[in-house]
């Protein structure tokens, strides 16, 4: 029996007073103990049953990004890890600390979108209706088990290596809630399938999650861009087989980046913390030994987007030590014709919309 096995029935009985505290909660809303708002404009919640690492920020910046051509979208997000509180407006001078990684993400990508921060999505979505009166449809970043709030459309996300009907409860586990949970999705997407997703791999992942008749499955990946300097984002480093890379990752899961590096350049060496993990003076200092160290005359330093908007509390470290960290962009891509299907089953729920 392997050590990961015995430490996970070792925890056992706390995930199963996990269990019965969310099974109650859920209960409450449910019987209407606790309230559920709705709202009378359409509000799309996208998240997932576990714990980090599904592609919530790519899935999200992808309907911004198709959604803002034709509708004014906002989006409204917890804004994890920040030092704030309450309702907040984003503004692209923000930084990680006073909004949360993610958010910061992506209004720096969408400058023209209101991105908004609160702990209480059913106090924040009127309060960013009201500061953002031409607001058309309110995405909710991450709030699948804010049941305070019942959106019109839910989106499930789940890792295709690592889907909710393989996982337990926490701690033994990286389920935020019971697997049944996914019957209030709408749609369910498997996220971060291999470039090649055969028809057997899509029909038995499918089979696996036991959609109901009204549930709708897609399949998407990830699609990689050119690195952007974190300090000079107009300046841009295409990776090639010459390249040696130190990864610098506060990620929930770096696995499916790391398939991709280890194919794309010379060699790969990895600093990984915490996902959400603050840098501090002493990590810098450890990164800028271990680049030191790398025999290498075409090195560079490598992060994703969402690590940079942390990364970049610490700039002027990083010129002072001049020190070459690029960022790594990410685009969500669907596979085959579920982007045209996903597109439209997304539109008829906008266009069905009655407040």
């Amino acid at each position: 029996m392997s050590e990961d096995i015995v430490i996970r029935l070792l925890l056992l009985p706390f995930s199963a007073l996990y269990g019965i505290a969310v099974g109650i909660r859920t209960l409450l809303y449910r019987s209407g103990v606790l309230r559920s708002v709705r709202f009378d404009l359409p509000v799309v919640s996208v998240g997932n049953l576990s714990v980090g690492g599904a592609g919530k920020s790519p899935h999200i910046e992808y309907l911004v990004g198709w959604l803002n051509q034709y509708i004014e979208v906002s989006v409204l997000s917890r804004g994890y890890g920040r030092e704030t509180s309450g309702f907040r407006q984003l503004s692209v001078i923000d930084n990680a600390l006073q909004v949360g990684d993610e958010p910061l993400q992506l209004k720096r990508k969408f400058n023209d979108v209101p991105v908004c921060v609160s702990e209480s999505r059913a106090l924040g979505v009127p309060e960013l209706v009201k500061r953002n009166p031409q607001t058309q449809c309110v995405l909710l970043d991450d709030a699948y088990q804010h049941l305070a709030v019942t959106p019109g459309l839910n989106i499930l996300l789940t890792e295709f290596e690592r889907p909710f009907t393989r996982d337990w409860l926490l701690p033994s586990g990286r389920l935020r809630e019971w697997r049944h949970g996914y019957r209030r999705a709408d749609i369910i997407i498997v996220t971060k399938c291999p470039a090649e997703l055969s028809d057997i791999q899509r029909r038995r992942m499918i089979a696996e999650i036991d959609p109901y008749p009204r549930q709708r499955v897609y399949f998407s990946r990830y699609g990689y861009g050119h690195p952007y300097d974190i300090l000079r984002p107009d300046v841009r480093r295409p990776l090639d087989l010459n390249t040696d890379v130190l990864l610098i990752s506060a990620i929930a899961n770096t696995d499916y980046l790391m398939k991709y590096l280890t194919q794309k350049v010379r060699s790969v060496q990895t600093i990984e913390f915490e996902d959400h993990h603050y840098f501090s003076e002493t990590d810098l200092l450890e990164m800028a030994k271990r680049f030191d160290q790398i025999q290498s005359s075409n090195k560079v330093i490598l992060t994703t987007v969402k690590d940079a908007m942390r990364l970049e509390l610490h700039q002027a470290f990083l010129w002072q030590n001049q020190l070459p960290v690029f960022a790594l962009p990410v685009e969500v891509e669907f596979d085959r014709e579920d982007e045209a299907a996903f597109q439209a089953d997304v539109r008829k729920f906008l266009l069905d919309f009655k407040s």
